[in-house]
């Protein structure tokens, strides 16, 4: 179990937003957890653009957080990653308590244009936390671990092979999902962006800028067109 919860958490700090691996083997990294009030006093542009953004933000993100869902934690931490050399990315995770987390990195509050995309991204990495995308993804993983190790000890496979079917069947139960609850969370992050008085269509032209991962079979992103595409249906409907 342990493996599977360090696997979904590696495919969870990949980010959302930013250049992503697929690569099943990817160990997770733990940015620092510096909160946005730390910068209060920075006279950094970009940094007082992002404070802003989060200051709105946070308050429709909470608002939406518990219209719908009566279970989930709806005290968002935002954090900044102030490691040096981190590419352009940004994700939603949990505490040891549950409550959720967002991170963004430097490098995608500096090479963000305005402040919808800022806010675009935010809402977009709320709505995986409202959607419970962690826990499901978990399950998934889970579930696939359980029936990849069960079918190899049915062949007579050795304690090896099983442990390598195990994580293979994780990582295919992981990416089941993956491209369809990165548009769900497009959607709504269309939603809460818009509430909160951003242009979420101004804001997910940051996916015009980011390298495009195609349709590629287990990715972990849908291509970028297909994205744009459900922003826009999503503000047709508002």
């Amino acid at each position: 179990m342990r493996r599977v919860v360090m696997l979904v958490a590696a495919l969870v700090l990949n980010g959302c937003v930013g250049t992503t691996t697929d690569k099943p083997d990817e160990k997770p990294t733990t940015p620092p957890p510096v909160p946005v009030s730390a910068f209060a006093a920075s006279k950094n542009e970009n940094i007082q653009d992002f404070l802003t953004v989060v200051k709105r933000m946070e308050s429709v993100s909470r608002q939406e957080c518990r219209r719908r869902s009566f279970k989930a934690k709806c005290d968002f931490k935002i954090l900044i990653d102030t490691r040096k050399g981190q590419p352009a990315n940004a994700f939603q995770a949990l505490d040891d308590k549950g409550h959720p987390i967002i991170v963004f990195t430097r490098a995608l509050i500096n090479e963000a244009r305005n402040r919808d995309e800022l806010a675009f991204v935010m809402g977009h990495e709320v709505a995986h936390h409202i959607l419970e995308h962690i826990s499901k993804t978990r399950d998934s993983a889970l579930e696939g671990f359980l029936v990849g190790g069960l079918q190899a000890a049915v062949k007579g496979a050795d304690a090896e092979t099983i442990k390598k079917a195990e994580r293979r069947s994780a990582f295919i139960g992981i990416r089941k999902y993956s491209k369809q609850y990165e548009l769900e969370a497009d959607a709504l992050g269309t939603i809460i962006t818009a509430h909160a008085g951003y242009d979420p269509l101004r804001g997910a032209q940051y996916f015009r800028r980011i390298p495009d991962p195609g349709n590629k079979y287990l990715g972990s992103h849908p291509p970028n067109a297909k994205r744009l595409e459900v922003v826009r249906r999503t503000v047709a409907k508002l």
